[in-house]
């Protein structure tokens, strides 16, 4: 089964549409910083479409925004609410969150079809027992044809150097 391809312009949004309507009555201003903000990221991720730091950097922010919607509203979600307009404003919150899993999938699909891999690299120096890439010293290298790797008969003498 192929996965759909889903456009980053149409993530970015969805989210922005929740995000607006959510933060319309209740949530703090720090729920409102940090969707907004991702979603910033997001718009770099559609401007720079060779870009592999844009959409991690997008993926990991909306990982991270997952977990504080859920700080948020396990917080500041009161047990009272009466009106529409705040029933309707909770409704995104969390219809935004609901959807920000099935958008992180994709997202990361975004990053794997631009380039990206499997191995996350935070800049941190790692030990790597990969030797594929080095040869042994003790092979001969097929290139020279003689014995001698200077390249001189055996019987000359080496010329003299100027400097």
């Amino acid at each position: 089964m192929e996965i759909p391809a889903i456009n980053l312009k149409a993530i970015v949004l969805v989210h922005w549409l929740l995000t607006v309507w959510g933060s319309m009555v209740w949530p703090s201003v720090a729920f409102t910083w940090a969707n907004f903000s991702v979603l910033a990221v997001g718009v770099w991720a559609i401007a720079q479409r060779d870009s592999i730091d844009a959409v991690i950097m997008f993926l990991i922010g909306m990982i991270l925004t997952i977990l504080t919607d859920i700080v948020h509203l396990g917080i500041f979600y009161p047990l009272g609410a009466s009106t529409d307009l705040f029933r309707f404003s909770a409704g995104m919150t969390i219809l935004n969150l609901l959807l920000k899993p099935i958008s992180c999938f994709f997202v990361y699909q975004m990053y794997r079809e631009r380039g990206g891999d499997y191995n996350i690299n935070f800049g941190f120096p790692s030990v790597s027992r990969n030797r594929d890439a080095y040869q042994s010293i003790d092979q001969q290298d097929g290139s020279s044809t003689s014995g001698n790797p200077f390249n001189q008969t055996p019987d000359s003498k080496p010329g003299v150097r100027t400097y």
